[in-house]
């Protein structure tokens, strides 16, 4: 008999919490926070965007391009030879 209580008692304070929450996630008071908090992101946003310097580009022409000729032949190495190499 205790057991079903204990259990009717847990049952109902999940619905309750529940309930609450919903009701606060959904209440126009938080959706006016919700709304102000955002609009004050982009206002911020904006006054940060106006303070940030602009650094001038000094990369240009710092690539070397090399040309390479395909007349070089890499060595090509085998895995087996070089074991039996090492014998």
């Amino acid at each position: 008999m205790f057991k079903e209580i204990k259990y009717l008692i847990f049952i109902f304070f999940i619905f309750l919490f529940l309930f609450l929450t919903g009701r606060y996630y959904f209440s126009d008071i938080n959706k006016k926070n919700s709304y102000r908090s955002l609009q004050n992101i982009d206002q911020k946003i904006s006054i940060f965007s106006k303070k940030i310097p602009v650094l001038e580009d000094d990369t240009k022409n710092i690539i070397e391009y090399v040309e390479q000729s395909s007349a070089k032949k890499k060595k090509k190495f085998n895995f087996w030879k070089l074991l039996e190499t090492n014998e």
